[in-house]
């Protein structure tokens, strides 16, 4: 009983969009008919500015890092695993926005970042590198996610089996979210990332 309600907990969480919230609220806005369309932190900046961006980034991380605690107080073994994977699924297909929300990849970070600092802090590193190297967001956030279990088993020790398994189901949703990117940068027609002044 304990794990459904981390995991409900953690799907009501990711229901929160800081994106739409914060763009109808301040702004008058939504930020789905802007850029890709996406209820995320990247189109965030696109639409409404790297300061409004940066918030939204920062609430989607807050989101996951919560719902990672609730998870692991209502069920210490697994909880924290179930509550992070339902609050990604949560923002990437909200119920409560017609299952169109975001691409999960700040939500994946804060996930990561009570569970295992380390891999989460290599992870982004490594992301926000190749985006300042490329000019495309989508290359450092899929390479970012992708490379967390490969992080983890290289470096965590004694192995993680429960946390190996929770990066390869986060890298699967991150990859399912941006196959339409991964397609444009096969084809060499992704766009550079430009944000708004």
């Amino acid at each position: 009983m304990n794990l459904f309600l981390a995991c409900l907990a953690g799907y009501c969480l990711g229901n929160f969009s800081s994106a739409i919230i914060i763009g109808k609220v301040f702004l008058n806005k939504d930020v789905r008919d802007y850029g890709s369309g996406n209820a995320g932190a990247t189109n965030a900046v696109r639409a409404f500015g790297a300061k409004i961006g940066l918030v939204v980034f920062l609430l989607d991380v807050l989101k996951g890092v919560i719902a990672v605690v609730i998870g692991k107080y209502l069920d210490p073994i697994w909880g924290q695993y179930f509550a992070g994977i339902f609050v990604i699924m949560g923002h990437n297909w909200p119920a409560a926005l017609k299952f169109k929300g975001g691409k999960g990849i700040a939500t994946s970070i804060g996930v990561m970042l009570p569970i295992n600092p380390l891999v989460a802090l290599i992870c982004v590193v490594v992301g926000v590198a190749l985006i300042v190297l490329t000019r495309i967001v989508s290359i450092g956030s899929i390479s970012g996610v992708v490379l967390a279990p490969v992080i983890v088993l290289a470096f965590v020790r004694p192995m993680d089996t429960k946390l190996l398994g929770l990066t390869c189901v986060l890298s699967a949703m991150a990859i399912f979210r941006h196959r339409s990117n991964i397609s444009r940068l096969l084809k060499g027609e992704e766009n550079k990332f430009k944000k708004k002044d």
